[in-house]
């Protein structure tokens, strides 16, 4: 689920920190390189340590690269280098060149993140991992994902957890949008991460201490009493008891031989087919929880915004669902099957349209491993690169009118796995090309079904999606709903 999200987060977390205890005057021109190095244009000057990161990280709307972007890319051109956090670093919003780092995972570049994610997130969190221990717990993410899981397993939970969601809505209600699409992901998520079920006193335990633990996420990362950081680390610590009596319940059960009914949660396959430590099982479990709550949630939270001010793409949206409804109904059907989600067509083009410019990941953070030659360009070994994932989105050479939300524009090519994969980069891509993508898609798609056909909606408050560099509503996306 784009677990790179937590990226941005992180990257917000030590610019807080900075702004709080550094204030230097600025640090001027410093060396960049070897004498032989044709080093990307730029500089590596401003604020000591914290270089050019406070204009790179103002807050800007999620449609756009930000002005500190638009201002770099218009003098220096789309790869440029400059001093983020204090590290000589290269940017890029060149699509071409994004995807040749992606692709480069393991033989050119790695993941670069700073070291307190071990501390928040778990020194085996994926996004603290390299080399084959990745591989080894990637393969794992992949196989609990799977297409066959996807139809066998996932399908009836999400429409389940859909209908439970959208049942507590009344007509006239306003309410918080992104709140209630994140309660839909999680209770997805704790459902076959543990066989947790909503509303439950240890689910909703873990729900509040996981509310805590986000707050600290996008706080200074500041281990004193009474912060956000030391609170997020006690909830943390609280998690990992609620998910360790768990994992010591699936322990227990395979030891004396049994098969009980929450074999196929990941806890229990991973404690059976893994040689995973204790310690690595459970930082997968909060990592996976992590990234399958946040990022789908943003994307449901989106295609409500995005939806809302388009008449057409909801009427359109709307036609399409019913119709399947109707089918369903005149078969003796209720429940979707994997044949209705795969003729959803206009619903697909809403999907990849509102990943496309709602951009939930809006950059990533990776370091070379050697030195690396692209376009006449150098970049020497150790040096970060962030590529700007949304800049392909917002390119006006492949996209026409880059800005304006158009699913039609993928009316005919929605099925082009080639396409995707080359024009949506908000999953990532190469071996690190998030295995939750098609989960996701599917959470938006059947969520829509049931949302579509139940109610219309307007915006409570104004509000917009904007990055702070993660994305997010400043006002929770509030929303007045009204029954069909």
């Amino acid at each position: 689920m784009a677990t790179e999200l937590f990226l941005v987060l992180l990257s917000g977390s030590f610019l807080l920190t900075l702004l709080t205890f550094l204030s230097f005057r600025s640090a001027g021109g410093r060396k960049t390189g070897k004498p032989n190095y044709n080093l990307p244009p730029g500089d590596l000057g401003g604020w000591p340590l914290i270089g050019d990161t406070i204009p790179f990280m103002q807050p800007h709307s999620s449609g756009s690269l930000g002005d500190f972007l638009d201002r770099r890319v218009a003098a220096h051109g789309q790869i440029f280098r400059m001093n983020f956090l204090g590290k000589k670093t290269v940017v890029s919003s060149d699509p071409e060149f994004n995807r040749f780092v992606l692709q480069g995972e393991g033989r050119l570049f790695e993941c670069s993140y700073p070291t307190s994610i071990a501390e928040i997130m778990g020194r085996w969190s994926m996004l603290a991992i390299n080399g084959d221990i990745h591989r080894e717990m990637r393969s794992i993410a992949v196989g609990f994902m799977s297409g066959v899981k996807l139809r066998s397993f996932f399908l009836a939970d999400v429409e389940q957890q859909a209908v439970d969601i959208l049942g507590g809505w009344r007509d006239g209600g306003s309410f918080s949008a992104q709140e209630e699409a994140k309660k839909f992901a999680f209770n997805l998520m704790v459902k076959h991460l543990m066989s947790m079920e909503a509303g439950r006193p240890d689910t909703e335990q873990l729900r509040k201490e996981y509310i805590t633990f986000m707050k600290g996420m996008a706080s200074m990362p500041v281990n004193l009493p009474g912060t956000h950081y030391r609170k997020a680390l006690q909830s943390r610590s609280t998690i990992l008891k609620i998910m360790g009596k768990k994992l010591d319940e699936r322990v227990k059960s395979i030891q004396e031989g049994m098969q009980g009914l929450e074999e196929d949660d990941l806890l229990a396959s991973v404690a059976k087919n893994t040689s995973l430590t204790r310690e690595q099982i459970l930082d997968l479990i909060l990592s996976m929880l992590f990234a399958g709550h946040e990022t789908s949630s943003a994307a449901i939270s989106l295609a409500i915004f995005f939806l809302q001010a388009s008449p057409p793409a909801f009427q359109q949206l709307k036609e399409e669902h019913s119709k399947i409804a109707r089918r369903k109904m005149d078969m003796g059907e209720i429940k979707l099957n994997w044949d209705d989600y795969k003729q959803m067509e206009f619903t697909h083009c809403v999907i990849n349209e509102t990943l496309r410019l709602g951009n939930v990941v809006k950059f990533l953070h990776r370091k070379t491993i050697r030195d690396v030659q692209y376009k006449g360009y150098d970049i020497p070994c150790g040096w970060e690169v962030i590529p700007i994932l949304s800049a392909a989105h917002l390119d006006p050479s492949i996209y026409d009118d880059p800005q304006q939300f158009n699913p039609w524009r993928w009316q005919g090519i929605v099925n082009s796995i080639s396409m995707m994969n080359k024009n949506i980069m908000c999953f990532s891509g190469g071996p690190r090309l998030c295995p939750g993508a098609e989960l996701a898609k599917l959470e938006m798609a059947v969520f829509l079904h049931y949302l579509i056909r139940s109610y219309t909606w307007e915006l409570a408050e104004h509000d917009y999606p904007v990055s702070f560099p993660f994305l997010g509503f400043p006002k929770g996306l509030p929303i007045k709903i009204f029954s069909i």
